[in-house]
């Protein structure tokens, strides 16, 4: 008991953001209650709630390390349970800036899988735990306490459930700013960034011989002219998850624009198949008008007994694949903090902010980097972001013909190398002189 932070922590949110906090919280609190609004099933099918459940989602590779931390051998059981291990150097035919790369091998490895799978398989890990209780279907409309202390939270059954903290990880669409206001704690800044971005996805069926190129395909647009966007997974129950989508409206929305929109694409093998998968669902859509980062780390003073996580502090654009990742990373740190200081005091909340805001800060540059490619992208633009995405571009020629610029590239891409590693002049360099040896 000595060694606990507290006897009672709430987590609002059963999503990927909320698993891992509680895993987290599960080792350090006497009791873990985790709510949320939707039934939690026994399957992987898509959920009300999470907005994207149906569509592609991958883990960096730092976020797969995280979590396979909180939750040893998760990896190998997506595995087991039909995911696809790879490398993304070799495996993946991946298209941008007017050619297909040429394979190069990464010594990483990515598994991928749906999203309804991952969150299944996670969940019954945190469910077995013997100090944490589920209860979906459950709603919270406010927070307890002052402006300095949030004390628990009241249902929308007017039920109460003090805790010693709580951990909103309710997403970009919660209520926690008025839920905030409502004692008197200032709402954190929000940077926004209007990207217009959408897709539609759809589930075929997987053949072996279906993608000579690999395993999976992924197709960027090179902005500011191109802004379609196509990515084929490899997923369980040997299916195809296929998405399309593209920036500022430039995205399918019936079965005959899905179509075209691969066809339109500059690498054929998604509209291969396309043409010759048989088709397992209907469409899918999705919009996602705008990017949005809320700057808990620039607020004077934070209440105690009340953390932010996941798309509650940064909601990135999907198309990059960093949101599942930044939360797992963050409930790592929440961890490290929470058996550091042994409390949930202001002291704490700060901290975490603080280190919170530097995890989300690199993919954050990389994703507003280059949505603001787009003069249609529309939002505050980051100092010297016109030279930045100028050299962005040149670091990926570059990596199309360099194997020692790629494998750097790849490494800060996936956030295991810090972004400082490209911009040494040596690397810089290096990077303008393989560049003019790209195809164009």
């Amino acid at each position: 008991m000595s060694n606990l932070a507290g006897q009672t922590a709430v987590v609002i949110g059963a999503g990927i953001a909320g698993l891992c906090a509680a895993r987290t919280l599960a080792d350090r609190f006497e009791r873990v209650l985790v709510l949320d609004r939707d039934e939690l099933g026994q399957d992987a099918t898509p959920r009300r709630g999470v907005t994207q459940s149906g569509h592609g989602h991958v883990l960096l590779v730092a976020g797969q390390r995280a979590l396979d931390g909180l939750f040893p051998g998760l990896l190998d059981e997506l595995v087991d349970a039909g995911g696809v291990r790879f490398d993304p150097g070799t495996d993946l035919s991946f298209y941008r800036f007017g050619a297909i790369w040429p394979r190069m091998e990464s010594e990483l490895r990515l598994v991928t899988f749906s999203r309804p799978l991952l969150e299944l398989t996670v969940r019954r890990r945190v469910q077995a735990l013997a100090n944490v209780e589920f209860r979906d279907q459950t709603a919270v409309s406010a927070l307890l306490g002052a402006a300095d202390r949030i004390t628990g939270v009241r249902l929308d059954d007017g039920e109460v459930i003090p805790s010693d903290l709580v951990v909103d990880c309710t997403g970009r669409g919660g209520r926690s700013n008025s839920w905030l206001g409502a004692l008197g704690v200032p709402a954190p800044a929000v940077t926004e960034v209007k990207v217009g971005v959408g897709y539609a996805t759809r589930l075929y069926r997987r053949r072996p011989s279906d993608l000579p190129e690999g395993s999976a395909v992924f197709c960027l647009p090179s902005p500011p002219v191109e802004k379609r966007a196509g990515l084929a997974l490899p997923i369980e129950g040997n299916r195809w998850l296929i998405s399309l989508g593209g920036w500022h409206d430039s995205f399918p929305r019936d079965a005959e624009a899905f179509d075209r929109h691969a066809r339109a694409l500059p690498h054929p093998a998604i509209a291969r198949l396309v043409e010759t998968c048989e088709p397992l669902t209907d469409l899918v859509l999705c919009q996602y008008p705008a990017s949005r980062r809320r700057h808990f780390e620039d607020l004077a003073t934070v209440p105690a007994g009340y953390l932010a996580l996941g798309d509650a502090i940064c909601s990135f654009n999907p198309i990059y694949g960093q949101g599942m990742t930044c939360a797992a990373l963050e409930a790592v740190a929440l961890a490290e903090l929470l058996d550091r200081h042994r409390r949930t005091g202001t002291a704490l909340s700060a901290e975490y902010y603080s280190r919170a805001g530097k995890i989300v800060a690199t993919p954050w540059q990389f994703a507003a980097g280059g949505d603001f490619c787009y003069p249609e992208t529309v939002g505050p633009r980051p100092h010297g972001i016109r030279f930045l995405n100028g050299y962005a571009r040149r670091v990926q020629q570059a990596s199309m013909v360099d194997p020692e610029i790629r494998r750097v590239f790849t490494s800060v891409q996936h956030l295991i190398m810090d972004p400082a590693a490209l911009r040494k002049p040596a690397m810089m360099v290096k990077v303008l002189r393989a560049a003019r040896q790209a195809p164009r």
